[in-house]
C-alpha cells in the first residue's frame, strides 16, 4: 500500500520522510579515508607479489637455457646487437635476394590459390594421355595414346588371372560386387572450363 497520495504528501501513519540539514552548504562526513588506504595497500601488495613472480619465472628459465646452451667457448661469444643499431640496406644482397627468390627450387610458395597449377597439370597429363611418347627407346617401349589402348583392350581382351582361392563364405556375409566407374576419373575443374569457354569466345571473336 504506498503511503504517498496524488499531492506527495504523506498518508496518515506513513513514515516519516529522512530530514536533511543543508544550512551548512556542504557535506559534513568525509571520505573513508581507511578503506582507501587498504585498497591502495592490497594493490601495491599484488602488483609487488606480481613482479615478483615473473622474475622468478624468468630466473628459472634463463637459467634452463644457459644450461642447456652450456658455457661460453672460444667458438661462442656473447654479443649485444644493439649497438649495431639499424644496419643500412645492401643493394647487391636485396640483387641475390631477388634472384634466389625469382630462381627458388620447386616447390614454392603457390601466388594464387592454385587454379593455374592444377591447369597446367592437366595439360601435362592431358599430352601423356592424348599422344604417341617414347617410354625407353632403346628397348623400343612407346607410350600410346589412351584411345588406342582401349581401342586394343576392347579389341584382344584383358589377361585372365588365374582364379584366387577363396574360403567359404560365413553365415550373414555376402559376396562382394565392384561397379563401373560412370567416368573415366578426369574431370576438368571449373577454373579450366571458364579459360576454355574463354579460348572458344577469344577464337570466334578472331574470325569474325
Amino acid at each position: 500500500m504506498p503511503t504517498h497520495n496524488e499531492h506527495g504528501q504523506n498518508e496518515p501513519g506513513g513514515p516519516e520522510p529522512e530530514k536533511v540539514d543543508a544550512s551548512a552548504g556542504y557535506e559534513r562526513t568525509d571520505t573513508n579515508v581507511t578503506g582507501v588506504a587498504v585498497f591502495m595497500i592490497a594493490l601495491l601488495i599484488l602488483v609487488a607479489a606480481t613482479g615478483g613472480l615473473c622474475y622468478i619465472i624468468g630466473a628459472r628459465l634463463n637459467a634452463h637455457l644457459n644450461r642447456e646452451d652450456g658455457p661460453n667457448s672460444k667458438w661462442t661469444k656473447t654479443a649485444d646487437v644493439r649497438q649495431l643499431g639499424n644496419l643500412p640496406s645492401n643493394p647487391e644482397l636485396q640483387n641475390k635476394i631477388a634472384t634466389l627468390t625469382q630462381n627458388f627450387p620447386t616447390p614454392r610458395v603457390q601466388t594464387d590459390d592454385g587454379n593455374q597449377d592444377v591447369a597446367n597439370l592437366h595439360a601435362r597429363e592431358s599430352l601423356l594421355l592424348d599422344n604417341y611418347s617414347w617410354v625407353d627407346r632403346g628397348s623400343g617401349k612407346v607410350r600410346i595414346p589412351i584411345d588406342r589402348a582401349m581401342q586394343l583392350i576392347a579389341q584382344r581382351g584383358l589377361p585372365v588371372a588365374p582364379a584366387a582361392e577363396t574360403a567359404p563364405l560365413m553365415t550373414g556375409d555376402s559376396k562382394p560386387t565392384v561397379t563401373m566407374p560412370l567416368t573415366n576419373g578426369f574431370a576438368p575443374t571449373a577454373y579450366e572450363q571458364e579459360q576454355a569457354e574463354a579460348a572458344v569466345k577469344t577464337q570466334q571473336t578472331a574470325a569474325k
